[in-house]
């Protein structure tokens, strides 16, 4: 597909965030990626693009990139942002694109700051979806020495070794790793990389998922390499409403052949609007004739018809 129009919205610490809006169905969605993204370039696989595609399809799909990485303006390295600052980031481009309330889809590293806006304000999410979440400190049991050697690694990206992680079933793709290294080196700067990961290594919402109120779908991959599917299990059962679903395959990214079941669960619950028993995704157009109907029933009428009447005398 062309690449959709990048717009930018604007962080309440002035920060410039890039986003795009690709689709035009009912529900708004927004696309919270890992730890490192490029809005613009993504489209350039056609895998992810068919993936990102696949929500568009049925949402009007907000993709984004965090502060510090892609098209986004580019932050101190040296004093990174706090989760619960970088989270701003989905409630700028909210406003920007007109979005009241929105489906979160947060997406490895993008999950954690998901589950932390939709915790401080519930009143702006629909719902909640996680896909091969990281909510945790993945190496929390590994010393200082070797955390330090590892950040010196991954500070340079090795693309062959990161792609045996995330996706194992491109492998032995030589066109997807030459396309991923200059993904990833546009995505983030070796500076950049380095913040982000020691920032992550401080990141735990665990405490944050039972005080969740709103309907979450988890999904995950058994064998995948990067986020173990016993810490997704163990967070699922924390979440008062969720939907949890396991399906087969290694891929942290949704680009292998069965990614599709991945967004077939998305889309089924869309159209069924059922989860736990309460309404899970609900149409901008079905919100509007919620709001309308409460504003009668309480005698205010449509918004502006209170101070119309007021103003008219008796």
């Amino acid at each position: 597909m062309d690449r959709p129009e990048i717009r930018y919205a604007k962080t309440v610490d002035g920060l410039n965030i890039a986003y795009a809006v690709v689709g035009e169905g009912p529900l708004d969605l927004v696309y919270v990626p890992g730890f490192a993204s490029h809005v613009e370039m993504v489209w350039e696989d056609p895998s992810l693009a068919r993936s990102y595609s696949r929500l568009a399809s049925f949402s009007r799909a907000i993709f984004l990139d965090k502060r510090g990485t892609g098209l986004s303006d580019r932050v101190d390295t040296l004093s990174p942002a706090t989760l619960e600052q970088r989270m701003d980031d989905i409630r700028a481009v909210m406003d920007a694109v007109g979005a009241e309330r929105a489906v979160l889809y947060g997406m490895s590293e993008g999950a954690s700051m998901s589950v932390l806006f939709a915790a401080t304000y519930p009143e702006r999410v629909e719902a909640l979806v996680l896909y091969g979440a990281v909510t945790r400190n993945l190496f929390a049991d590994v010393d200082e020495a070797a955390v330090e050697s590892l950040l010196d690694s991954l500070e340079m990206m090795p693309t062959g070794d990161l792609i045996a992680m995330i996706a194992p079933s491109r492998a032995d793709d030589v066109k997807f790793e030459e396309w991923w290294g200059r993904y990833t080196r546009a995505s983030a700067s070796p500076g950049s990389i380095r913040a982000l990961l020691r920032m992550n290594m401080k990141m735990d919402v665990r405490h944050v998922l039972p005080v969740l109120r709103v309907p979450t779908l988890v999904v995950h991959r058994t064998g995948d390499r990067l986020a173990p599917v016993e810490h997704i299990r163990e967070d699922a059962r924390l979440i008062p409403d969720v939907k949890y679903v396991e399906l087969p395959g290694e891929d942290h990214l949704p680009i292998d052949a069965n990614a599709g079941a991945i967004f077939d669960e998305i889309e089924e619950d869309s159209g069924s609007c059922s989860l736990g028993g309460s309404g899970f995704f609900v149409s901008r157009s079905e919100r509007a004739e919620r709001a309308a109907r409460g504003s009668e029933a309480d005698g205010r009428g449509p918004k502006g018809t209170q101070a119309e009447a007021s103003d008219s005398g008796p």
